[in-house]
């Protein structure tokens, strides 16, 4: 199956988030700032939805919820939404060519979810990641 490689940038400045030179899962990484408390650094986030993977320069215990910031304008990603697993607020990104990735801002729930603008753009991307059965030729 294909990995679907997210795209973001600040939905207020509109700069991209994605850092080339960071890679993680092979692709580029999210770049985000973060606040703990009273530190503050960068994190890294995959850019593959699902991937969990992250390097970060503040440690981030399991459990706690951290403060996402667009690392160009300081804006605040936070959400007045809470996550459905675990209560935590949420924090978004906009997609490059339309609509929104969501992600708990408690460290290990992996809840996350991913929203376009478009049902053309739902559909085109359902196709690339599910090509074996957009086109039943390409069945192995």
């Amino acid at each position: 199956m294909e990995k679907l490689a997210v795209n973001v940038k600040c939905p207020y400045c509109k700069k991209s988030l994605m850092d080339e030179e960071v890679q993680i899962d092979s692709f580029p990484s999210v770049r985000v700032r973060i606040q703990l408390g009273k530190k503050t650094g960068a994190l890294y986030l995959s850019s593959i939805y699902g991937s969990y993977n992250i390097i970060s320069e503040v440690p981030i215990p399991p459990e706690e919820i951290v403060l996402f910031f667009c690392p160009e304008c300081s804006a605040s990603f936070s959400l007045k939404d809470l996550c459905d697993e675990c209560k935590a607020p949420l924090a978004f990104f906009e997609l490059k060519n339309g609509g929104t990735v969501q992600i708990c801002t408690r460290r290990g729930c992996e809840y996350h979810s991913i929203d376009y603008t478009n049902m053309s753009q739902k559909i085109s991307t359902l196709y690339s990641i599910y090509e074996v059965f957009a086109d039943p030729s390409r069945r192995k």
